[in-house]
């Protein structure tokens, strides 16, 4: 299995943080003047820690727009999905919901509201608030949800080490080149490795994005067995079985049950990790220096980011007030409890940019928060398609012998995958 497939503590993306049921909380401003209108229905997934940031967020809302009432409900990850759809058939779908990699699944059923009427009528510029991660939640150039949470992949590394080593810190400018022969000055054999690894996507798309590559190109169709896609994946296939600066999957076996870069960074036993914000929470207390910088660049600038977005159900009968909602949300002012609370980033760049987001009150130590601001230049729009989770399992079952190093060849690997790509996923041409 891929080097943090196993991340158990991801906030950013659906299917990730765990509740024990549908939890309903409600916030209960008046009705506006005889209005008859009923509570707009919120769903999200998550843990207690989501739970208790959106109703926070929820209650200032209400406190600004008494005629409102929000609903909110916390539905289990696994079963979210099927939950709201479930919903949305029945003619009862959410009027907010949460959405993240799986909103075209969505919208290409017709599921969603497309938001561009409602946003220019709100005077909401995506571009602007969240600079490239705007239109990032779009289907066939029409936005179907206003990011809400989202943090680039940052680099993680053992401030001890690099400087014990000499070796300058990480930083937009390093190359792969660089990248590399920092890893290889870190790595000690069999005890401490220069990488955690890119063999999640978020990792090696990254690479293919970075060398001017694609998964799915402009016109729909899947392109993983381009030149640039290969030599990505090959890259940081090489980092394991070639030049042996990342822990091979036997080599995270024998650490201990479940653990990931995220973990082996925490416990010195990689240098060097790219992950997202959640990581930050295991390393408060950690007795070793660390800090945080932008992913290193290809031929170009190119990073993933994690987080999810807001939308309004097509069954919704409160369009206009579910929107006048989601602008307030994603506002400086509510953006602000997503910080206090430590839940994730914040989609808001202004937010990212203050001084609370910089010098957050529960940081303990001394840390580079600005890094997801300039990461954010960085963002490249990942192609969530209709068929994201039939492309995943694609992904996943195609590159298992890749990522084993049974088959050391990415041409190979790549070529068949994309085959099974075309099979499966619907050219928009």
């Amino acid at each position: 299995m891929p080097v943090d497939r196993l991340q158990v503590s991801r906030r950013g993306f659906l299917g990730l943080g765990v509740a024990a049921g549908v939890v309903t909380l409600t916030a209960c401003g008046s009705s506006s003047s005889g209005s008859a209108a009923g509570p707009l229905v919120m769903t999200v997934w998550g843990g207690d820690t989501d739970r208790k940031a959106y109703q926070a967020r929820i209650d200032l809302l209400v406190k600004k727009y008494p005629e409102l009432k929000v609903k909110l409900q916390l539905i289990p990850s696994d079963s979210y999905p099927q939950k709201v759809q479930t919903m949305i058939a029945g003619g009862n779908g959410p009027d907010i919901m949460q959405v993240a990699e799986s909103v075209n699944t969505y919208a290409g059923k017709n599921q969603l509201l497309p938001l561009d009427d409602l946003a220019r009528k709100a005077g909401l510029d995506a571009g602007q608030r969240f600079g490239s991660v705007g239109s990032i939640y779009t289907y066939e150039d029409e936005l179907y949800a206003i990011p809400d949470r989202s943090g680039a992949m940052i680099v993680y590394y053992n401030k001890e080490l690099f400087e014990k080593k000499g070796i300058k810190a990480p930083s937009a400018e390093w190359t792969w080149d660089d990248a590399l022969a920092a890893f290889k000055e870190l790595t000690v054999p069999g005890r401490q490795w220069g990488y955690g690894g890119a063999g999640w996507w978020p990792q090696w798309w990254s690479l293919v994005y970075q060398n001017g590559g694609a998964i799915i190109d402009a016109d729909g169709r899947p392109a993983v067995d381009s030149d640039e896609a290969i030599e990505a994946l090959q890259w940081a296939g090489d980092l394991v079985f070639k030049h042996k600066v990342v822990p091979s999957a036997k080599d995270y076996a024998d650490m201990g049950a479940d653990i990931g870069g995220d973990q082996a960074f925490a416990n010195r036993k990689v240098a060097v990790n790219a992950t997202g914000f959640w990581a930050i929470a295991g390393l408060t207390e950690t007795k070793f220096a660390w800090d945080i910088a932008p992913l290193w660049r290809g031929k170009k600038q190119a990073v993933s980011a994690f987080g999810s977005g807001l939308a309004v159900s097509r069954t919704s009968k409160q369009a206009d007030n579910a929107f006048k909602a989601i602008d307030f949300l994603t506002s400086p002012e509510a953006q602000q409890v997503i910080i206090s609370s430590g839940e994730d980033v914040p989609a808001n760049l202004e937010v990212q940019k203050s001084d609370a987001f910089l010098k957050p009150a529960w940081m303990k130590t001394q840390v580079d928060m600005g890094v997801f601001a300039e990461s954010s230049e960085f963002v490249f729009r990942a192609p969530f398609i209709p068929e994201w989770n039939e492309m995943q399992a694609a992904i996943e079952s195609g590159l298992a012998d890749f990522w084993l190093g049974k088959e050391r060849s990415a041409a190979k690997a790549l070529t068949a995958l994309q085959k099974n790509l075309e099979s499966l996923i619907k050219s928009a041409g």
